[in-house]
């Protein structure tokens, strides 16, 4: 797929690494894990919507828009990229942040919240879960235009099929990776969320015929409902960049891990944060990564995975998090 004919910005001067995970290889006694590095991406503190952002700020300045405009949950990763982006670029930046548990807010908490301070946004606004949210951003842009000024909309979690060639491109990255390290990976494992990095994955390894299973864990929706949405959305990309969609068999969004909704702590994820901090000194997110790694132990103890099978999880980011959920993560 050529890529290259869309405009991009780098934010990342370098493909993300892929290791072995040797010592929680060991512990679960198979299959053999190996982690793509995608929380070490550019833009404060990393994470995989630095991907999605490379190609909707590019369009964004082709515009001429000089604020981005975006909504996310109340401790969005999402929000925190597109904020530094726009410090990046010398741009402002809004934020629309949506109380997807009520009450959840609080201007003066740690993590991304404490970031959006630090990093200089210019204002926020707080809706209540299921407000309309497109809504929401579009008045804020009207605000700006009788200002005198243009703003940008960027959907949650950047995905849109612009956003989702960064993992298009992610995906032709892996398999570029693999091929050069002579690693043959039979199982691929993601967090699925907004659908784009999921979408993306997958039109860009149905598109390379890579014969490559992808799991998405799911970390908000009933399964039928976000295999649905991740479709759809792959689809649409596909058609984007002028390639064959995947078919609907291909798309797999567990639910099994989301627990009693978005953002709130499980058990599961608990133990998935520690044990990858404990074993391997790589820290998941409690809201994206850590409830996915705990869907990849989850099939591997259910002996979905062959002893000596090579599985990558796709670390997609979200560490500062951590530090709002601190006194469910901590050790008693």
């Amino acid at each position: 797929m050529h890529l290259a004919r869309f405009p991009r910005r780098r934010y990342t001067p370098h493909a993300t690494p892929i290791e072995r995970l040797d010592n929680l290889s060991r512990h679960l006694g198979g299959p053999e894990i190996w982690i793509k590095r995608d929380d070490l991406l550019g833009l404060t503190s990393g994470g995989n919507k630095t991907r999605k952002l490379e190609f909707l700020v590019a369009d964004a300045l082709a515009q001429g828009a000089d604020t981005l405009i975006t909504v996310g949950a109340v401790q969005s990763n999402h929000c925190r990229l597109t904020l530094a982006a726009a410090v990046k670029e010398g741009l402002k930046c809004r934020l629309v942040l949506e109380q997807r548990v009520p009450g959840s807010y609080d201007a003066h908490a740690s993590g991304n919240n404490f970031l959006f301070d630090l990093l200089g946004v210019e204002k926020v606004t707080v809706v209540e879960g299921g407000a309309d949210l497109m809504g929401a951003m579009q008045k804020v842009a009207e605000e700006l235009k009788a200002e005198g000024r243009k703003g940008y909309i960027i959907p949650g979690g950047g995905s849109n099929p612009l956003g989702a060639l960064g993992y298009v491109a992610c995906a032709e990255e892996i398999l570029t990776q693999t091929f050069d390290m002579g690693l043959k990976l039979d199982h691929v494992v993601v967090a699925s969320g907004s659908a784009g990095t999921h979408s993306g994955l997958l039109v860009g390894l149905e598109g390379n015929n890579a014969r490559l299973p992808l799991t998405g864990i799911n970390v908000r929706r009933p399964r039928a409902e976000q295999e649905g949405n991740v479709h759809k959305l792959a689809v649409e990309t596909a058609e984007f960049l002028g390639v064959e969609a995947p078919s609907r068999q291909t798309v797999v969004a567990l639910d099994d891990w989301v627990g009693p909704g978005y953002s709130i702590p499980t058990a599961e994820m608990t133990e998935a944060v520690r044990l990858l901090a404990r074993t391997e000194g790589v820290l998941l997110d409690p809201v994206y990564t850590g409830k996915a790694f705990a869907g990849l132990l989850g099939l591997v103890e259910r002996g979905v995975f062959g002893k000596n099978e090579r599985v990558l999880f796709v670390h997609t980011g979200g560490s500062p998090a951590l530090y709002a959920y601190q006194q469910v993560l901590q050790s008693a």
